[in-house]
């Protein structure tokens, strides 16, 4: 198998500077099973163990270990499983050295951009035949099992290339989420468009409490692909993501910078302060001290504050972004962690076998014990309490966004996040204008377009 060379991976990922995870919490862990069992028939010669790499969020890292130990009893293949909330840290100095993970659980968005520059330095395995495989312990094929539209994106196929190169995780509708025995308790209504929203914006101010909150401005990711969605459609967003010439100058453009920064002007101003990966928590607990009404989140959130103190009759509420104008579309995105395999991995094969294995009825079922809920047909059947009610947002009128910008070549200095969401700090505190950010995204976009990764 080709190895990655010493060289190349530092000077496509350089030292993999650690940052906690937009979600992570808990502590590292790492564990090796033991081989029992037999491979399933027809698969390639199992290796005698693989290495597998996750990231711990706010799941946890025992539902790994379970799914590893199903594995290994369903194929014979050992798994030796590292779960870390630091992963970067953890597999960072040893990839350094040519020592790869077999299979990587870790997500786009990340402070650190791990995933994102082994997408840009090509260093991602193709996995398109791991659609066609059979699910080890199963008799259908993983492709059968995928929800559609999840391997039909640019989180999937980085390169535009009709391949798959990352597996699709733990899929979240995304949105605003809020306390609803307050919105209650005030004789509010849940705003179904930006202006109900600014009106609700007001009141909440008279009421000696804020609009809106986020936890950090990598947060804005999922908002602002669903304020693409809702202010000028897919075509627009396809444009957008690919930083078509021209694209920031349009209406559809203007209006999402416009409500953001209107909505800059209605967030609690302690937010920023508190904007970061260490203390991102205290930003989430504004909206259960009903210190703010709205925050963008995913459903993960439930599982991360769960230990949290809260308003008296404190109720969960989720809704997808306001329309536009009245009578428009209203979206939520559907965020989605990845899986991968590193390109310089040594037992490429067996590493597939377990990509599969993570969409079995066996795996689901493990994974939605922490409320991790793979992407797969029929899954929101069998929910039950707050992730039935989060998982039947597209059933009650909001639509679906999935996708988020393209990959381009590295470009020093210039990141998504960087260039498009952490300047949403600086809006709320004042220090730069809506101008200025624009003008930041328009000469960024420049540079993304003219390296876009083919």
């Amino acid at each position: 198998m080709k190895r990655i060379s010493r060289r190349n991976f530092i000077k496509i990922v350089g030292a993999g500077a650690a940052a906690l995870g937009l979600a992570a919490c808990g502590s590292s862990s790492s564990s090796s099973t033991a081989a029992s069992g037999a491979a399933s028939s027809g698969a390639a010669a199992p290796a005698e163990s693989i290495k597998v790499a996750a990231i711990e969020t706010a799941y946890g890292s025992e539902m790994w270990q379970k799914v590893a130990d199903a594995f290994t009893e369903q194929t014979g293949i050992a798994v030796e499983l590292t779960t870390d909330k630091n992963l970067e840290d953890v597999i960072g100095p040893s990839m350094q050295g040519g020592d790869y993970p077999d299979v990587v659980h870790l997500a786009t968005g990340r402070e650190a951009a791990l995933t994102e520059q082994f997408i840009k330095g090509n260093l991602i395995a193709d996995i398109t035949d791991v659609l066609s495989m059979t699910v080890p312990g199963e008799t259908v094929k993983v492709s059968d099992k995928i929800a559609g539209g999840f391997t039909d994106t640019s989180l999937t196929n980085p390169y535009n290339d009709g391949k798959t190169y990352l597996a699709p995780m733990f899929y979240s509708p995304c949105g605003l989420f809020y306390n609803a025995a307050f919105l209650a308790e005030n004789g509010w209504e849940v705003p179904q468009t930006w202006d109900e929203m600014w009106e609700l914006g007001d009141a909440a101010l008279a009421a000696g409490t804020y609009l809106f909150t986020y936890p950090t401005t990598g947060y804005f990711d999922a908002f602002f692909y669903a304020l693409m969605y809702a202010a000028g459609g897919p075509e627009f967003f396809e444009k957008a993501t690919h930083y078509e010439e021209g694209i920031w100058d349009t209406p559809e453009a203007q209006t999402c910078f416009d409500i953001v920064t209107k909505l800059a002007t209605y967030t609690n101003p302690i937010t920023p302060a508190q904007a970061n990966d260490q203390d991102f928590t205290q930003n989430q607990q504004l909206v259960l001290d009903n210190k703010a009404i709205f925050m963008p989140n995913g459903t993960w959130i439930v599982g991360e504050m769960a230990e949290a103190p809260r308003a008296e009759g404190f109720e969960w509420g989720m809704t997808a972004l306001p329309a536009v104008s009245e009578g428009g579309d209203r979206y939520s995105y559907t965020w989605f962690e990845q899986a991968w395999i590193p390109a310089g991995a040594e037992h490429i094969d067996a590493a597939k076998q377990f990509l599969a294995f993570l969409y079995s009825d066996v795996a689901c079922e493990l994974f939605a014990e922490s409320n991790a809920i793979q992407p797969v047909l029929g899954i929101a059947d069998s929910l039950e309490g707050d992730n039935k009610l989060f998982y039947s947002i597209y059933d009650n009128g909001a639509k679906a966004a999935m996708g988020n910008f393209a990959a381009f070549t590295a470009i020093p200095g210039i990141e998504i996040r960087t260039v498009f969401f952490d300047p949403v700090n600086s809006l709320v505190s004042g220090s730069i204008t809506e101008q200025e950010w624009i003008d930041g995204i328009k000469s960024a976009s420049d540079q993304m377009r003219a390296n876009l990764v083919e």
